[in-house]
């Protein structure tokens, strides 16, 4: 009897610090968030050369990523001529449309973006390992 009462109150127990921790996990990440734009803003105070902004820039996007719980999912999504597939990470908004056209001699096709014409009269050549198709405008 005794057995029961106390996994009784071991369970409740531990439900009530797991309901704690979840109420505070919202303040915790508006915290990371805070500290965050801090560190980007010390990032970006123009004391530091290119290399280590860019490495003070990613390791505060990291630490928001932990404390959000992870990187966001990348989401894939099918171009307005639905020929191409585009990968963005969640959240982040849709990149502007697409246009396809083909190469100038019609063994490729180019991918521009959309209001872009493709190049006039580009060839499609092969480069020199055999492994790449490059398309190049016409001389």
């Amino acid at each position: 009897m005794i057995r029961i009462h106390a996994r009784v109150a071991i369970s409740g127990a531990l439900l009530a610090t797991a309901l704690a921790a979840g109420a505070q996990a919202k303040p915790d990440v508006a915290k990371a968030q805070q500290r965050h734009d801090q560190q980007i803003a010390k990032c970006n105070d123009g004391s530091l050369a290119a290399p280590a902004r860019e490495a003070c820039v990613r390791d505060a996007g990291a630490a928001l990523d932990r404390a959000r719980g992870g990187p966001p999912r990348n989401v894939t999504k099918r171009s307005t001529d639905r020929r191409s597939t585009v990968v963005t990470p969640q959240g982040a908004s849709a990149p502007p449309g697409t246009e396809t056209g083909r190469s100038g001699d019609r063994r490729s096709t180019v991918v521009t973006p959309q209001g872009t014409p493709p190049p006039a009269g580009s060839e499609t050549i092969r480069s020199n390992d055999r492994r790449s198709t490059v398309v190049q405008p016409a001389n």
